[in-house]
């Protein structure tokens, strides 16, 4: 019961930093303004800000995953890696949504989720 309300605790977490940080500061922070224009726009400045706010709810929710997991029985290394691969390949979808591709990290991101999954399957 402990770990599962902690792992409840720790999504809802991350969806009210995502939820929060959306309403409350990066909407009024974007409507500035003196945003730098990163890559010739504000877009681009925009589209990263947001994106990299948001990663940080699904490392969280990564983290709630792996709670829940180690409820049905010891973690083993190959579970854990899978997990990771699936916050790097969701990761990646941040920058191609919010950029349109521009920011170049879903290529690190997909590649580091290959590499991930790769090597779990070979544990």
């Amino acid at each position: 019961m402990l770990l599962t309300l902690a792992a409840l605790l720790i999504f809802l977490t991350g969806l009210a930093h995502s939820w929060m940080g959306e309403r409350y500061l990066l909407r009024r922070l974007f409507k500035r303004e003196n945003l730098p224009a990163v890559l010739g726009s504000t877009a681009f400045t925009t589209g990263t800000l947001r994106f990299v706010w948001h990663l940080l709810t699904l490392v969280w929710w990564g983290m709630a995953t792996l709670v829940m997991l180690a409820l049905q029985g010891p973690l083993d290394a190959r579970m854990v890696l899978r997990v990771f691969s699936g916050i790097a390949a969701a990761s990646a979808l941040f920058p191609l949504v919010f950029t349109r591709g521009r920011h170049l990290s879903w290529l690190a991101f997909l590649a580091i989720a290959g590499l991930l999954w790769e090597g779990a399957g070979r544990l």
